[in-house]
């Protein structure tokens, strides 16, 4: 059985995992490798809406400048109630950063393929698969690595493990989180293709019901996307449920629903992990191990909470963790637990208080109509939109800070 040694290992390859490498690179640390199961880098989900927090970590990861000018922002947010007619519209240029940066929409593998970029050579490992980790010798809790088994016979030990593996994530699992839960929710995306420019204004379409919510975004002249969510709780069949998501939407939505490319079609029932969860749970073990990204807060903020869902908040994680962890890993005066425990106790609150916000929102949308379901929609659309909504737009402007950049 092949086993090898490692300094740091980040497991999977997504937007989490990537930018904790390309951060920690940029911090000066050495010998990170990261783990992905999938022979290539997994690019499921077409496009990715990124608020000014989302670029600002981008620029302190040292690769905004690669993506902004080839995606204009958007600064106008169009909410429609389609069992009601009433429409609201929200000014995003609150939201505009103070270069201009703004709110954008681009494509998922253009942004994995920029921060791979910023990665040495070999760095990303394919075709592998974490099923089990555990400390390297069970009978010495001093033992300095944790030993990471693959489903294909080999064994890592490292001295630290970073778990970027999605929302069931094999290292939250060990650490001691709760399983995430399902939201009784399920999500369904993708990119339409038009022949000519489409005509739409560059701005977010939303559309609202008790137990639906759908929108479309322009990426470029050709280019929309586009997302249903929908409540599952009383569906029997939740294919059934999913066929018939669309009922009640404008024509302008179900015309570029038409024009979707199948290959960008995704289905996702939506899970999450709880508030109190996330406040009482393990974040980390030892100065050796912690979670982020979706093993952390799974994201189930986007069909919830609009602004909030798009706040990258695994960029923030990357760039957080790096900055306390990188000095521990290159500075034999800072401890590994220490620094570790910071970035727990930098992140822990503004993470709990997304998820409480969208926990909110979809209790507000759950149930099947009726004069109770109306009256607590209207309570809580109440107070997201008085004290929640104003909360949501200091959370996209929110400055995660920049990295030390060490040679």
């Amino acid at each position: 059985m092949a086993e090898a040694e490692e300094g740091v290992v980040i497991v999977g390859a997504g937007i989490a995992g990537l930018a904790t490498a390309a951060a920690l690179t940029r911090m000066g640390v050495r010998g990170v490798i990261v783990l992905e199961k999938s022979h290539e880098l997994h690019t499921t989900g077409a496009v990715i809406s990124i608020f000014p927090n989302g670029w600002r970590a981008l620029r302190a990861l040292g690769v905004a400048h690669k993506l902004a000018n080839n995606y204009p922002s958007y600064k106008m947010y169009r909410v429609m109630n389609i069992e009601t007619g009433e429409t609201r519209e929200i000014n995003l240029t609150g939201t505009m950063d103070r270069v201009g940066i703004g709110v954008r929409t681009i494509h998922r593998k253009v942004l994995l393929s920029a921060l791979a970029e910023e990665l040495p050579p070999d760095t990303i490992r394919f075709s592998s698969k974490l099923v089990s980790v555990r400390s390297a010798d069970p009978e010495d809790s001093t033992s300095h690595f944790i030993s990471l088994h693959l489903d294909n016979g080999s064994i890592i030990k490292t001295k630290v493990l970073i778990g970027c593996d999605g929302v069931h994530s094999v290292v939250a699992q060990w650490l001691g989180l709760s399983a995430p839960i399902d939201s009784d929710r399920s999500a369904v995306r993708g990119l339409a293709e038009f022949s000519e420019r489409h005509g739409f204004q560059h701005q977010l379409h939303q559309y609202i019901s008790h137990d639906k919510m759908a929108g479309f975004v322009p990426v470029n002249d050709r280019e929309v996307y586009w997302f249903i969510s929908h409540d599952t709780s009383h569906r029997a069949d939740n294919t059934a449920g999913d066929a018939a998501a669309g009922a009640g939407l404008p024509d302008e939505f179900l015309d570029v629903v038409r024009n979707t490319d199948p290959s960008t079609l995704t289905w996702t029932q939506i899970h999450d992990r709880a508030p109190w969860a996330l406040l009482l749970g393990p974040w980390a073990h030892m100065g050796r191990a912690t979670v982020l990204g979706d093993a952390l807060h799974p994201t189930t903020v986007a069909p919830d909470l609009p602004l909030g869902g798009c706040a990258a908040l695994e960029l923030e994680d990357a760039v957080v963790l790096a900055r306390h962890v990188g000095p521990a890993l290159t500075c034999a005066d800072v401890g590994a637990e220490e620094a570790l425990a910071a970035y727990v106790s930098e992140r822990r609150w503004r993470v709990v208080g997304l998820a409480a916000g969208a926990y909110v929102a979809r209790w507000a949308q759950r149930g099947a109509g009726g004069a109770r379901y109306s009256f607590r929609r209207r309570l809580v659309e109440w107070v997201l939109r008085r004290f929640v909504g104003p909360r949501m737009i200091e959370a996209v402007n929110y400055d995660c800070g920049d990295l030390d950049e060490m040679d």
